[in-house]
């Protein structure tokens, strides 16, 4: 193996890893992947959402034999204070169509799928290594890589860093800086089973029907952070994660929290004669477009995770990894079809391609959103959600008090606790930085 030369070397097999090689190998490159774990996702949370458009690009028919949970037809929108929440959600048959836009899924099961995909389409998979380096040439272009299983290098004309969130390859390398710990998150996730027929009557599903829900308030003690709870086909994935430095500077556990939102009353209840069998951690990339790194140099190029391509706002990471991987691989197969050189310059058609995507048009309508958040969490995961559970409560309240008083004692309640200039000032920050 030390003695071969590869079109391109992809260094991780998630799903950005995965769509990469793909799309690689489908072009006729010859196309090694290493991978650290025992086999493609071997290291990943189970439980997460498939954005079904990303995938189609890349394999039209995945729907024909990929291993798909529920197809999401509701998503619930909470604000949680410490004994309720107010929330929104939306529902809609339309969601349950032939081909469907939103999928639950088991990512251990999913990325091995894919990943039998991507040997089916001729690329070398190398598991159970490690890349320890990158090697480059005397004018430090990168033309290969080590691995833990020998000092020979194996050579490629272009490498493909979807290593994940630490990117740990490209900081040894010196092409990026490590990764701040305002602009990761730390998310702890289990998972309870359930029979089937319970979960659709507890959630009023039918089939294959399954419904998402996505939380923030005081449930993260005055962190920046969401927690979320999935359903799958007989499972339910309940999680919460927040910021690493938050995490840092509080007395709160991980998997504290975790236990305290599964206690809250509106979610027991959902969980109520389940059987927790799995528990893990992961980081996720949540420094939105002010903290992308460097995405490509001579010889290389950064997809998925390791290039902060998350959009928290929305909770997307799935299709922003899969489309980076693929738009990465196409530039990539361009090339090679020309006989260009991977230089920066030429491999700088990637971070084009990307800008006039949806990927980096998200991310840089959200790019103030991290920052705001950070700066003003005790007001936006604590004083508001409390506030307006104090005001929905006094609303609904039928006790004798005309609604007249009722809306002078909500208003009174907020201007006493923010003042009136002050939630005008932070209702003129979350418009700045959502634009």
């Amino acid at each position: 193996m030390s003695e071969q030369q590869f079109d391109v070397i992809v260094v991780g097999a998630g799903p950005s890893g995965n769509a990469a090689a793909y799309t690689m190998a489908k072009g006729g490159l010859s196309v090694l992947q290493i991978e650290r774990g025992e086999y493609s996702g071997s290291k990943n949370v189970q439980g997460a959402i498939l954005y079904a458009d990303a995938l189609e690009q890349i394999i039209p028919d995945f729907r024909d034999d990929a291993p798909l949970e529920r197809h999401v037809i509701e998503q619930r929108m909470w604000t949680m204070d410490d004994k309720s929440h107010t929330g929104m959600h939306y529902r809609s048959d339309d969601f349950n169509e032939e081909r469907p836009n939103r999928y639950t899924i088991l990512r251990a099961q999913f990325d091995k799928w894919f990943s039998a995909k991507v040997r089916e389409a001729g690329a070398t998979l190398l598991c159970e290594t490690t890349v320890t380096e990158l090697v480059k040439d005397f004018h430090g272009k990168v033309i290969g890589v080590r691995t833990d299983r020998s000092g020979n290098p194996i050579m490629a004309n272009v490498v493909i860093l979807a290593e994940g969130v630490n990117g740990l390859v490209g900081q040894r390398s010196g092409l990026r800086d490590e990764v701040a710990p305002d602009s990761v998150a730390l998310a702890v996730k289990e998972m309870h089973f359930l029979p089937r027929e319970v979960i659709e009557a507890r959630f009023n599903l039918t089939g294959n029907e399954g419904v998402v829900i996505e939380a923030m308030g005081t449930i993260t003690k005055g962190m920046t952070g969401t927690g979320f709870l999935y359903t799958n086909e007989e499972s339910i994935s309940v999680g919460i994660g927040c910021i690493v430095s938050d995490f840092a500077a509080s007395e709160v556990t991980p998997y504290g929290l975790l236990e305290a939102f599964k206690n809250h009353p509106s979610i027991k209840p959902l969980l109520v004669g389940s059987e927790c069998k799995e528990y893990a951690a992961h980081l996720i990339p949540e420094g939105g477009y002010k903290a992308i790194p460097q995405l490509c140099g001579e010889g290389w190029i950064v997809v998925g995770d390791a290039g902060q391509f998350v959009n928290a706002v929305h909770r997307e990471g799935s299709n922003l990894a899969m489309t980076t991987g693929r738009v990465a691989a196409e530039t990539v197969i361009a090339l090679t079809r020309k006989r260009e050189p991977m230089s920066a310059a030429n491999l700088a058609e990637y971070v084009r391609r990307l800008e006039e995507s949806f990927v980096m048009k998200d991310l840089k309508k959200y790019k103030g959103i991290p920052a705001l958040l950070h700066n003003n969490k005790l007001n936006f995961f604590g004083l508001y959600p409390k506030l307006i559970s104090q005001a929905m409560q006094t609303w609904f309240r039928v006790d004798g008090v005309d609604k007249k008083s009722k809306e002078k004692e909500i208003f009174k309640a907020f201007r006493e606790a923010r003042t009136i200039w002050g939630m005008i000032g932070d209702a003129f920050r979350v418009v700045r930085a959502w634009r």
